[in-house]
């Protein structure tokens, strides 16, 4: 049997939107300003996952000559929940340019509950960097940080992965580590084991030694193995982590989860590959690109050196700004005072995606997070990508 649909007339049909709107403003009009019922879902959905939060530092120590371990409380509300090797993105003003990094909180997620909630970062500088040259010298106990978390998926999954953990860091790329040796120390990973390998060019370059050493003594379920490259006498194990080192240490059906520079992580792809682990046995945290980016395979010699005009739209403005093939289009936005709103720093948390509207890009290889659609219709993620001509980008409006 066919359906009857009544047709009155267009101007009376459409005109039934208008007295909508109209019962509808009667209504809101009617009801109390406050609801009569809490909204648990609301609730919820900001204490997980919260906007811009603001932390004191409450507490700096000095862990080595280029290593500083602060330490932060909120400054109102609670400490969203977080996992052991996730990231909070920093939110600082310096001069007229609003910049965000990321750092994984070093410390573990049991120390964020109860009545002194805190959480901890840890910023190491052996090498030139803008934003840790800026905490070391004008951030000091009793500041307040803009910050937002938690961020990434690199964290141990018990549905998912071995309650046998092989860790392989290098350098700075302890710390997440740290947040899970903290945790494992305190009971709450409760059966699993973890071996971490930790490779160091010298012992001056260890971070956080003392503090790994000391959680080790008191967990059994916790085994530190240091391995350094360029120091022939020291007492411990030397050379590099290769796969028969990683094999010496490996369980059967145990997870690999690595933290460290872009040039270790060739190594060690190329080590469990050679050990034939499985993909779904291996995580890795987000991979820093190279601080010379012609370095990463695909990079066109041709743009070495050479400098290229950006013009930036935002809605009915736009900018043109200078940009180096050698730094990404997201720092050449910072440089010009040009909002981006940037987390991972490296072009896997979508958050800074804008869309290239002409010219030519080199996206890296190990952080091109882009959807297929994007690739196809322009859109880029500035924090991956360097200019190799002059370009005509669109970003969102901050």
């Amino acid at each position: 049997m066919a359906s009857k649909i009544n047709i009155n007339g267009f101007f009376r049909d459409t005109s039934g939107l208008a007295r909508m709107v109209e019962l509808r403003q009667g209504h809101l009009a009617a009801s109390p300003a406050e609801s009569d019922s809490p909204d648990f879902i609301h609730e919820l959905a900001t204490r997980v996952h919260p906007g811009i939060m603001k932390f004191q530092i409450a507490d700096i120590k000095e862990s080595s000559d280029y290593t500083r371990i602060y330490q932060l409380i909120p400054k109102e509300g609670t400490i969203p929940p977080f996992q052991s090797g996730q990231y909070m993105s920093l939110r600082l003003k310096i001069g007229n340019s609003v910049l965000t990094r990321p750092y994984t909180i070093s410390s573990a997620p049991f120390e964020a509950e109860g009545e002194n909630p805190f959480l901890e970062i840890i910023v190491h500088r052996s090498k030139k960097g803008f934003v840790p040259d800026y905490l070391f010298k004008h951030c000091e106990i009793g500041d307040t940080l803009e910050t937002s978390m938690p961020f990434g998926d690199f964290y141990w999954e018990p549905l998912r992965d071995s309650k046998n953990i092989v860790a392989i860091a290098g350098g700075s790329g302890i710390t997440p580590f740290y947040s899970m040796a903290r945790e494992l120390a305190s009971g709450k990973m409760k059966g699993c084991k973890m071996t971490i390998l930790y490779g160091s060019t010298k012992s001056d370059d260890i971070m956080l030694k003392d503090e790994l050493e000391e959680l080790s003594s008191t967990c059994w379920d916790l085994k530190i193995v240091h391995m350094l490259s360029d120091e022939p006498n020291w007492p411990g194990k030397q050379g590099f982590i290769d796969k028969d080192v990683i094999k010496r240490y490996s369980t059967k059906g145990c997870t690999y989860m690595f933290c460290g520079p872009f040039a270790m992580y060739g190594h060690i792809l190329n080590a469990l590959g050679d050990l034939e682990i499985p993909a779904r046995r291996f995580h890795h945290s987000i991979i820093s690109n190279p601080d010379d980016i012609s370095l990463l395979p695909g990079y066109p010699e041709d743009a070495i050196g050479k400098t290229f005009k950006i013009t930036v739209v935002r809605g009915i403005q736009e900018d043109v700004i200078s940009a180096s093939a050698h730094e990404s289009v997201a720092v050449a936005l910072e440089r010009a005072a040009i909002p981006v709103d940037t987390r991972c720093r490296n072009g896997e948390c979508g958050f800074c995606r804008s869309q290239l509207l002409s010219g030519k890009i080199f996206v890296s290889p190990i952080g091109d997070g882009r959807r297929a659609a994007d690739i196809e219709n322009g859109g880029f993620h500035p924090c991956s990508s360097w200019p190799l001509s002059d370009l005509k980008i669109k970003v969102p409006i901050l």
